[in-house]
């Protein structure tokens, strides 16, 4: 914290369901090892009163003060101001997030304070990263702690270190919010004390700084959506009826991807199963047979891959290698071998398709 302010918060962004433990534990033990130091803390859940369907973006902070009243503020506000880190637990979020119904989709350092962290679980470089991350109007910094995506959800505690690890380089970006001691020493009440010292040391010493200047990174496309005030709220629960074959343009959910469903469409038998099991209707169908996807509705559940009986037909990739939502099939049906092309160059940058099982 700067001498300023005597509060600052950690923003943990996470994939709702997948990682809510995760950036459970993170949260907690941070005020946990904060009030060691004599400060006050607390924690709090945004997006709580959403369904936190497998995916969605989520967050939880951790919020800490110097003085109880000063915490008391914060804690009253629906996000706190004074964000000195935000925690990017799965690198695709660096797109943008959106919480559940549409808002727009937000920058992933929307709320950061001028000078602080954005702290992004990845093995990519800086520039692939900021490929994706919209510019502000200051200075701030981007630290990448190497690392895969972790699984911790609310059923699962996935014990790979991810927390411990985030914990210690959120000690190192922002220079001792929470001392690396303070987290060592709290971790050392429980279980696994040594474990978890030398998991916070390592995430600690292995987590990289990279300053970002102002102006640098994507353009800011972000448009908040003006919100009606409560007096002007419909009675009772309304759920306007969807045209068949159509979607709820107010219900889109790409932000939810990690991996995004690629059709080889020489390969398709236009069995219409991809069509009939996809939970929220993201198959298009055309006058060949096909089946195109509209990829703003596509949450990236992976069903239709799972259930295409064409090996290969329908493959899951990563979504950072794409720039677009645009629908494909119009390539294809101009020129199948550009196509093929592109379905080949995209699966090949993305390192080959993703193994994926059909969990929604």
């Amino acid at each position: 914290m700067s001498d300023e302010t005597s509060v600052g918060a950690v923003d943990v962004t996470y994939r709702g369901i997948f990682q809510k433990n995760l950036a459970g534990v993170i949260t907690k033990e941070l005020v946990k090892a904060a009030r060691r130091e004599d400060k006050v803390g607390g924690t709090v859940q945004r997006y709580g009163d959403s369904p936190e369907r497998n995916g969605i973006p989520a967050k939880q902070f951790a919020v800490i003060a110097d003085d109880m009243d000063s915490l008391r503020v914060e804690m009253t506000k629906y996000e706190p101001e004074n964000v000195v880190v935000v925690c990017v637990m799965d690198d695709t979020l660096t797109k943008g997030v959106e919480s559940w119904a549409w808002y727009g989709v937000r920058p992933i350092n929307l709320n950061l304070a001028p000078g602080g962290t954005l702290l992004v679980i990845s093995r990519r470089s800086p520039e692939e990263l900021l490929h994706w991350i919209p510019r502000r109007t200051y200075d701030w910094n981007l630290a990448i702690l190497p690392g895969e995506p972790s699984f911790g959800g609310l059923w699962v505690y996935n014990d790979d270190g991810t927390d411990y690890r985030t914990m210690g380089a959120v000690a190192r970006v922002t220079g001792g919010l929470v001392s690396l001691d303070s987290l060592i020493a709290e971790a050392g009440s429980g279980k696994d004390g040594d474990l978890r010292a030398a998991q916070l040391r390592e995430g600690y010493e292995s987590v990289t700084m990279h300053p970002v200047g102002a102006g640098v990174g994507a353009e800011d496309t972000y448009v908040p959506v003006e919100m009606p005030g409560w007096t002007q709220m419909r009675e009772g629960l309304v759920v306007p009826a969807v045209e068949v074959g159509k979607n709820n343009t107010l219900f889109m959910k790409y932000t939810t991807r990690t991996t995004r469903p690629l059709v080889k469409f020489d390969a398709c038998v236009k069995c219409q199963i991809c069509y009939t099991v996809c939970p929220d209707e993201c198959f298009i169908p055309t006058p060949e047979g096909h089946y195109d996807i509209n990829y703003q509705h596509c949450c990236g559940c992976g069903i239709c891959a799972q259930s295409c009986p064409v090996s290969g037909c329908i493959e899951m990739v990563d979504e950072t290698v794409f720039e677009s939502n645009e629908p494909l099939h119009s390539v294809f049906e101009s020129d199948p071998a550009a196509y093929e092309e592109l379905r080949a160059e995209k699966v090949a940058q993305a390192g080959g398709a993703n193994p994926h099982y059909g969990i929604y």
